[in-house]
């Protein structure tokens, strides 16, 4: 039997301090996020950067906390992706799917443990990061390797390449952005790409992020027929007190608006699913940016989340991926 194990970033289990706290500590000792160690960054970890972080991200959730569910969007869509495919599997009953969380829960060792206790002696490891980053792609193959180390009968494991430059995604986040703007009442002059932003001194290190992020831009471009001014690429999430990659979104917001760009459209094409960081951080904060700054009309255009479109996408990466499993069911 094969297993789909889908990998994303992670959540707190509610909005209140404490999960916050938990969340982030998890988040940030991971050496491959934040590269310190040792007594003095443990102190400074726990003693000031949590507290102050976990009284921001705790509001932040508040806003865009999924109530119905009691949890965060980004578990409801993850959940959501593997269940459609599970149902996009239905006529192939050897193939099962199931998904987990780099930081909180569900945690990726029991996600794999329970594929492995089902039957499956192939796991096909999805991180559903489009472009590779130590800190995203190889952190999930850290705890995916951890629990290896724990497991007695391993199965063959195949890992899903980063899909930057795919023609599945770019299709995907094309049409998405199509519908978008089409459904709006108003016509965007720019539409900005907006990736996660990461330290330049991970990249001067060989991090092949940006390069990534820059291709899936140039091909973007090209599939919906526009050029470098009118769908510019921006960089998102950038803490103070180090050099982020350039430029930033609210700062290209702000600029446009001073410009005379009065409408305009972000999308997020990093993010397969929507979190914290496009509905809270893009969809008001950076929009409240560019209404402050004398924009007209702002919309952000939702992650591929468990859409058609999107799920569609996945499967055909995954059929790409089990070449030659499949010859085996």
């Amino acid at each position: 039997m094969i297993g789909i194990l889908l990998i994303n970033l992670g959540t707190p289990d509610g909005t209140d301090r404490r999960s916050v706290r938990r969340y982030l500590r998890q988040f940030l000792s991971d050496q491959r996020v934040i590269a310190k160690s040792g007594p003095l960054w443990w102190l400074l970890l726990n003693g000031v950067i949590i507290p102050r972080r976990s009284r921001r991200s705790a509001r932040a959730y508040e806003l865009i906390w999924n109530r119905e569910r009691d949890e965060s969007p980004l578990r409801t869509i993850t959940r959501a992706q593997s269940d459609k495919l599970v149902q996009e599997y239905g006529a192939e009953p050897r193939i099962m799917c199931d998904w987990a969380m780099r930081y909180g829960k569900p945690p990726v060792d029991t996600a794999l443990k329970r594929l492995v206790n089902a039957g499956c002696d192939k796991v096909l490891i999805f991180p559903l990061y489009p472009q590779y980053s130590a800190t995203t792609s190889a952190s999930a193959m850290d705890a995916v390797y951890g629990a290896l180390r724990e497991m007695t009968v391993q199965p063959a494991i195949r890992v899903m390449p980063a899909y930057f430059e795919n023609p599945a995604y770019i299709n995907a986040l094309s049409e998405s952005i199509r519908q978008h703007e089409a459904g709006l009442g108003w016509k965007p002059e720019r539409c900005l790409l907006s990736f996660h932003g990461l330290p330049v001194d991970f990249i001067e290190r060989g991090d092949p992020y940006q390069a990534q992020c820059e291709r899936s831009a140039v091909l973007l471009r090209e599939r919906l027929g526009r050029d470098q001014a009118q769908m510019p690429l921006v960089y998102q999430s950038r803490p103070a007190g180090r050099e982020w990659l350039k430029p930033y979104l609210e700062d290209s917001l702000v600029a446009l608006a001073r410009d005379g760009i009065r409408n305009v459209t972000v999308v997020s094409p990093g993010f397969a699913s929507d979190c914290i960081e496009t509905l809270e951080e893009v969809a008001m904060r950076a929009a409240d940016t560019f209404f402050a700054a004398g924009g007209e009309n702002f919309s952000f255009v939702p992650c591929l989340n468990d859409s058609q479109v999107s799920v569609d996408m996945l499967a055909s990466l995954i059929w790409e991926q089990l070449a030659g499993w499949e010859a085996e069911l």
